[in-house]
């Protein structure tokens, strides 16, 4: 077979020893409400997940319930300013015909088709199994689209596959500082500086989706691998640029890891600088980007007077991004059932007992 070498990114194993096969790539997602009628559903999948909230059955049921009930009427209201609906779901189709095609280019003689699968709303995970199981697929590729791993995201989506499928599956848990994925994400800021009209010294803010400290406690790696990510970046910016990273989307009492994004942001209102606010644990516009960041943080920034308030765009299906997942993609087809980092091996260090790599 043959496979076209990219110009940089990880050294790819030798494709030639390979037959003929049917690989479903499943690319994992949170998933979001396609109406308006499905927001408070999807609410109630998302806080029924064991691994967003810990208590057992049917405690957790009930305060599912309770949260979905009391916090539809805000979602419906910020779903309603992206048209009454999440993007997730065609944004990540657009990585799947992406994905599925850089592929192609690649590799010759294996059959390929990419599934996007959502937890918590359409297509769910137990329905893609079914799909990609009538489409004959002879193992299977799992890729989260959360680049840091964590417990409450890519863990709860590969144990929601593992219950619905068998079919043999090479995991890739997690990427979170290759070389194509930082270059992505670098160029997204850069061209968010361009078109502020390139403001002298910026201030980076690195947004990531935030967790209970408890979680970060009990052993799971996010932090750090978004710490790494934010590293891997920032050595492809200008030196003088400032950087920091900060966590969004807190709710509930508990404490969580920080410092938030809004404390981050008015910091900057007191030292009288401007900020491109990067959302670096997102790689698809929803709305922790476009109603969280966009809109409410922007508003925030208008009040405190921040001489220019400036967002990077979510990675997308950005060529580069691209390439990081079929990089990936590509090492994970020579390895069938093997689960693997970005680098082969484990990345995280032994004292993360919730890392993936730990558990075999």
């Amino acid at each position: 077979m043959s496979a076209q070498p990219a110009d940089d990114g990880p050294q790819r194993p030798d494709l030639r020893v390979m037959t003929a096969r049917r690989v479903a790539i499943v690319l994992f997602n949170l998933g979001g409400p396609d109406t308006q009628e499905a927001v408070r559903p999807f609410l109630f999948n998302l806080f029924n997940d064991r691994a967003i909230i810990g208590a057992p059955q049917p405690l957790r049921f009930l305060i599912a319930q309770l949260i979905s009930r009391s916090r539809e009427k805000t979602a419906k209201a910020n779903y309603a300013l992206m048209g009454g609906a999440s993007p997730i779901l065609p944004e990540t189709q657009k990585q799947v015909d992406a994905l599925e095609a850089a592929i192609r280019k690649r590799v010759s003689n294996v059959t390929f088709k990419c599934f996007p699968a959502m937890r918590y709303w359409r297509p769910f995970t137990k329905d893609v199994a079914h799909a990609v199981q009538s489409w004959g697929a002879t193992d299977a590729i799992l890729l989260p689209l959360y680049p840091q791993y964590s417990s409450t995201t890519t863990g709860s989506s590969l144990a929601a596959w593992r219950k619905a499928s068998a079919l043999p599956a090479a995991t890739i848990c997690c990427y979170p500082q290759g070389q194509n994925f930082a270059a992505a994400h670098a160029a997204a800021i850069q061209d968010a500086w361009r078109a502020g009209g390139s403001p002298d010294r910026p201030r980076v803010l690195f947004s990531a989706h935030g967790l209970p400290q408890s979680v970060i406690d009990r052993g799971d790696p996010y932090q750090w691998q978004v710490e790494r990510s934010v590293a891997a970046v920032r050595k492809l910016l200008p030196a003088e640029w400032d950087a920091r990273i900060c966590y969004q989307s807190r709710v509930g009492p508990m404490k969580w890891i920080g410092p938030s994004t809004e404390e981050e942001i008015r910091t900057a209102a007191q030292d009288k600088v401007g900020v491109i606010v990067a959302p670096i644990a997102f790689v698809s516009e929803h709305i922790e980007t476009l109603v969280e960041l966009d809109i409410e943080y922007g508003d925030l920034a208008k009040e405190l007077g921040l001489p220019y308030y400036l967002r990077a765009e979510a990675l997308g299906d950005a060529p580069r991004f691209i390439d990081a997942l079929a990089d990936l993609v590509e090492r994970a087809m020579a390895e069938p059932g093997k689960l693997q980092s970005e680098t082969g091996g484990r990345l995280c260090g032994g004292h993360f007992r919730l890392c993936p790599q730990g558990e075999r």
